[in-house]
């Protein structure tokens, strides 16, 4: 098994997925696959991902609803719509959008 790559994408980039028709804002990263084997072996079998890259937290969306979604690089491209993401979620873990950059600001989020 290799190194893990360096992520390719940051904590508040919009980005949308490759082969589903949804985009979010990433809220976290694995450096590598860090799910369940449950999770894993759902994915079908000929579009599964390797495990060795980074997995990317979104709070996702599609045209129907809002949530969470696990996705590996290899399966994220960046979002160049300059449209903010609905989730209801957004505030939680970002100060605001930025239209320039097409990016979210990181809250400074106080652990106890």
């Amino acid at each position: 098994m290799g190194n893990a790559s360096t992520a390719k994408f940051g904590i508040g980039q919009v980005v949308r997925h490759r082969l589903f028709p949804f985009r979010g804002v990433i809220f976290d990263v694995d450096p590598v696959f860090n799910n369940t084997e449950e999770w894993w072996n759902a994915i079908p079998e000929e579009i599964r991902p390797r495990k060795d890259q980074p997995f990317y937290h979104l709070l996702a969306e599609n045209d129907e609803t809002e949530y969470v979604a696990y996705v590996s690089e290899q399966n994220l491209l960046v979002d160049d719509t300059g449209e903010p993401v609905r989730h209801p979620q957004v505030r939680e873990y970002f100060e605001g959008y930025d239209s320039r950059r097409k990016s979210y600001r990181p809250r400074d989020i106080q652990h106890h």
